[in-house]
């Protein structure tokens, strides 16, 4: 089993709303940006990808909330592959605080192909480079 992978992030003041918390919309950003930092850990970093002809696109995400976390924490996303199928693929996300979970999510990307002008030229199978980045980081194994 390979160690969880964990993307760091410090709460900036920009981040957090009027109840003193980060508002809901910048988890999916803390999210994305942990996502290409997971890719980059596992050898392939996302300009590589683009480069090799191909993207991800977000097409499900989830997220459930156990506290909030504020103005100045330091938190840890930890990053790990729920499942790879044909096209797609799901991360799940745990945000962490001092190491105790605040938030879960699960978001579904599914892999296009790019156009020789690097614009989304429809869905396609999950190439191989991706798939054997991806596959040694399957949460359980």
């Amino acid at each position: 089993m390979v160690d969880p992978f964990r993307h760091r992030v410090g709460v900036r003041y920009l981040e957090v709303d009027a109840q003193g918390v980060v508002f809901n919309m910048w988890y999916l950003g803390w999210f994305d940006d942990a996502m290409t930092a997971f890719l980059a850990d596992a050898g392939l970093p996302y300009d590589e990808l683009k480069a090799e002809g191909y993207d991800v696109m977000l097409v499900r995400s989830e997220i459930d909330w156990t506290r909030g976390v504020g103005f100045g924490d330091d938190v840890a996303i930890e990053v790990g592959l729920d499942r790879i199928g044909t096209t797609s693929f799901t991360l799940v996300f745990t945000v962490l605080r001092a190491g105790e979970p605040t938030a879960q999510g699960r978001t579904t990307y599914v892999v296009i192909a790019l156009d020789d002008t690097g614009k989304a030229a429809g869905k396609q199978a999950v190439p191989d480079k991706l798939r054997a980045a991806l596959e040694p980081r399957l949460v359980g194994t």
